[in-house]
């Protein structure tokens, strides 16, 4: 199939095929193109998505590179279009601007130990690239998963991090912030589990994406282990309109985040990303 026409200001209709709830306020979107095709996509890239006669927002690709024959996005339903997309139901219709941004850079980290560090929803935006390391897994050295989430219940795609935890050749460690129920595993903060090490810091690349604090504290606890600032990756995702840098409403210091980002090299931005105000 051909791939889908892109003008980057005009909505493609997409059909939504399946809707899956993840989580109280968590679901997950599957729609293919109406008139056809296929779409491509790096992984870390996001999309504008458009409910008819309510509005657009920023949501990061969820699914499997890989896999161009349907489009997949993880969201929470935390205002006007995202409970909006939530009330969709299969074969609905909504309108896709994108891709757009930049993202994370798996084959520039071949050779590598690789570590993901997740906190909440911020596992959806790094699966896609978890999924392209696990398809070039001789590439890299220690592939790790680290995860964390408010309580046992908030863990997202729960079955599919027990599958990766059953492969061999894939480490996937889970923390909550508070147990509930029978919860027997990690209790505490994800950068807990970063402080475990398990990789070669001097030969390690991370991805980190989660709450903007999560990342801070993440990134450090990298860097105390001994992880450089220029092969920590996070993703950044501040007030995005347009998805292409027109309208400036995502500016951040020198950069747009819809264009520069929304995936930054650390070593690029730790100095904003410091700066609350910002």
């Amino acid at each position: 199939m051909n791939a889908i026409p892109h003008d980057p200001m005009v909505p493609v209709p997409f059909r939504i095929e399946k809707v899956r709830r993840d989580l109280s306020d968590t679901f997950t979107m599957e729609m293919v193109p109406e008139a056809g095709g296929d779409f491509t996509f790096r992984p870390g890239q996001f999309n504008m998505l458009y409910v008819f006669g309510v509005g657009e927002v920023p949501i990061s690709i969820s699914g499997d590179p890989a896999d161009r024959s349907v489009l997949v996005h993880t969201t929470r339903a935390v205002g006007t279009v995202t409970e909006a997309l939530d009330a969709l139901k299969p074969g609905d219709v909504l309108g896709v601007r994108g891709p757009f941004g930049t993202a994370w850079p798996v084959e520039a980290t071949f050779g590598h130990d690789l570590v993901f560090v997740a906190g909440g929803v911020g596992l959806a935006p790094l699966r896609p690239a978890i999924y392209q390391a696990m398809a070039h897994r001789e590439r890299f050295g220690r592939v790790i998963v680290l995860y964390g989430a408010r309580t046992p219940e908030d863990i997202l795609y729960k079955k599919e991090l027990e599958r990766w935890r059953g492969r061999f050749d894939l480490d996937v460690l889970v923390t909550v912030d508070r147990a509930t129920g029978k919860w027997g595993g990690n209790v505490g903060v994800v950068t807990n589990l970063v402080t475990r090490g398990g990789f070669d810091p001097l030969n390690t690349a991370s991805f980190v994406c989660g709450p903007e604090v999560m990342m801070r504290y993440a990134a450090a606890a990298l860097e105390k282990k001994g992880v450089s600032r220029d092969k920590i990756w996070v993703s950044v995702e501040r007030n995005m309109k347009c998805g292409c840098g027109l309208c400036g409403h995502c500016q951040w210091g020198p950069h747009f985040t819809c264009k520069d980002g929304p995936v930054f090299r650390y070593d690029t931005i730790a100095d904003l990303f410091q700066i609350r105000e910002l």
